[in-house]
């Protein structure tokens, strides 16, 4: 068994190898098993699912857990340990009813040593854990102002779990679905508490084997997997190892040598090593490697502080709406995406929710196109033709995003918009931002779960900060009648009615410009087959096959 070669001492070796064949297999040869090489280019800081709060952790932690509902690849919520569930009291009350074949992973917790099956209180346990004080969870928001303030879990028998709301959340199946909410056992969580981190038990295709951080993990297998694809039983690997090479262009050369068999995103220092200016593969490249790209909900955007009554704003153009509408059409969103990005992303001509999103139609939302005659013609309505009076405007990014930022400053100096770039640490602006410190910044928005409520709450004016992500602290009152309303809202088809006419609005009002919707792009070798995309960029291992 090779893969683990120069990566451990020789003895520690010997008994990993043992131990993965006694675990895989009792008469083939280990070198027969099929291991998934994958890098992740920063640490993971936890395996315990309660933080699934950053990329690596929430791919690591769906390898390992279940939770009630997953999603499809068209991003449903479906089926896990849940085989159904009903929505009663208009709203307010979930009932799941469990499958009986759902086992945790063996653990000497658990008598002899065998995981035991998975029971509704097992589902009270976790999600009260989640927002305990005392574990401190940073996934505590997707209850906190959802629940019932008493008795929000209910076990009412083993095979079924119920949740209480205090008002209705339609897009709770989807919040459902994130890694925060996959089941543990009490036994093991509270045996270890802190240090489950380190002692993962769940029900997901794989198992925990070991992790030396900042260097290795290996996951197994999990020979007692509930879930199967016809007759065969998931999952298909019988391990994955995962290696923590920070660098990404020696992360890549690591793939084209082989020795990685996926390769998730291309960084702009050797984009144009691997792409061409339309985002098809260089030459050299083509026939060695699989190319997969697709929507990812991502907006890149630029804010606009909105409120006049904050003292920035007072004597700022930001207070006025047809510079904040100027500054949109000013943009070439097309050779932005192109020159800089290699046509990774779409430009952003709809609104501020991306596509991919369930319920995206871009013949439905307005935003800007490129008309820059439009963007002085604003200019000279405000008394500023050709942007003269106007004050020099200060556009803050971080290192990372220089080069679009810059491409922006160009373009609104050429409309009489005088711009500079300051650049600034993550964390500083990070800070600035959410005190409202700064008037104009470069922002992105990630779903958190699939449903654009999640974009939507943005905007939402008692989600102001500190308390909440409105950044640009813009307040709308049609927008919150629109919002709260859309809470109340079963049918999807006129939910995403709504969703599209508050963006609609938020557009026109132009709080924000929107500047592309990101796109994933994942590479596998020719020899791995049954991969799966979706617009989060969930890696899902379970029915990957490698030749």
């Amino acid at each position: 068994m090779n893969f683990l070669k120069g990566l451990f001492p020789v003895s520690l070796v010997t008994l990993f190898i043992l131990s993965f064949t006694v675990a895989c297999t009792s008469n083939e040869e280990s070198t027969d098993k099929k291991v998934f090489n994958l890098n992740l280019d920063q640490g993971v800081t936890s395996l315990d699912p309660a933080f699934a709060r950053n990329n690596n952790n929430i791919w690591c932690d769906n390898m390992l857990y279940n939770g009630l509902l997953q999603l499809s690849d068209s991003l449903t919520a479906v089926p896990a340990i849940a085989h159904g569930f009903e929505i009663t009291n208009n709203g307010l009350t979930y009932i799941f009813h469990l499958r009986n074949d759902v086992f945790f992973h063996d653990n000497e917790r658990f008598t002899d040593g065998k995981g035991r099956k998975v029971v509704a209180s097992d589902f009270v346990y976790s999600f009260g854990r989640i927002i305990d004080p005392k574990v401190a969870s940073s996934g505590a928001w997707i209850f906190n102002d959802k629940i019932s303030d008493s008795r929000p879990f209910e076990a009412i028998n083993d095979s079924t779990f119920q949740i209480n709301l205090k008002r209705p959340f339609p897009a709770f199946p989807s919040l459902l679905t994130a890694q925060y909410c996959t089941v543990v056992p009490h036994e093991v969580a509270e045996f270890y508490g802190k240090d489950f981190r380190n002692h993962p038990v769940g029900t997901g295709p794989f198992k925990f084997k070991y992790w030396k951080e900042g260097e290795i993990l290996v996951f197994l297998k999990n020979e007692n997997y509930w879930e199967k694809r016809g007759n065969e039983r998931l999952p298909f690997l019988d391990a994955v190892k995962i290696t923590f090479i920070a660098d990404k262009q020696t992360a890549f050369m690591e793939f084209i040598k082989h020795n990685l068999d996926f390769f998730n995103s291309i960084d702009g220092s050797y984009r144009d090593d691997i792409l061409t200016k339309s985002g098809k593969l260089q030459e050299k490249y083509r026939g060695k490697f699989q190319l997969i790209k697709g929507p990812y909900l991502n907006t890149e955007y630029i804010g606009m502080l909105v409120d006049s009554n904050a003292a920035i704003v007072k004597n700022s153009p930001f207070k006025d709406k047809r510079f904040r509408q100027a500054i949109n059409y000013a943009i070439d969103r097309n050779q932005m995406v192109k020159y800089l990005r290699n046509s990774i992303g779409t430009p952003a001509y709809q609104g501020f929710i991306p596509k991919g999103m369930p319920g995206f139609d871009e013949d439905k939302v307005q935003g800007y196109t490129y008309k820059p005659e439009k963007s002085k013609q604003l200019l000279t309505q405000m008394g500023h033709p050709n942007g003269k009076g106007l004050p020099e405007i200060t556009l803050h990014t971080t290192t990372t995003y220089r080069d679009l930022i810059e491409f922006v400053q160009g373009e609104l100096n050429e409309v009489g918009i005088k711009t500079k770039v300051e650049v600034q640490p993550g964390a500083s602006l990070r800070e600035m931002i959410s005190k409202n410190g700064i008037n104009f910044f470069r922002g992105s928005w990630s779903a958190d779960y699939p449903d654009a409520e999640n974009y939507l709450s943005v905007f939402y004016s008692k989600n102001y900060v500190p308390i909440g992500p409105n950044y640009t602290s813009f307040k709308n009152k049609k927008f919150d009648i629109l919002f709260e309303k859309s809470y109340y809202e079963t049918n999807d088809s006129l939910r995403y009615n709504l969703y599209r006419e508050m963006d609609n609005l938020v557009m026109n009002e132009a709080p924000v410009v929107p500047l592309f919707y990101d796109q994933l792009v994942n590479m596998y070798q020719n020899n791995i087959s049954g991969y799966r995309t979706n617009a989060l960029n969930l890696l899902n291992l379970k029915e990957i096959k490698k030749n």
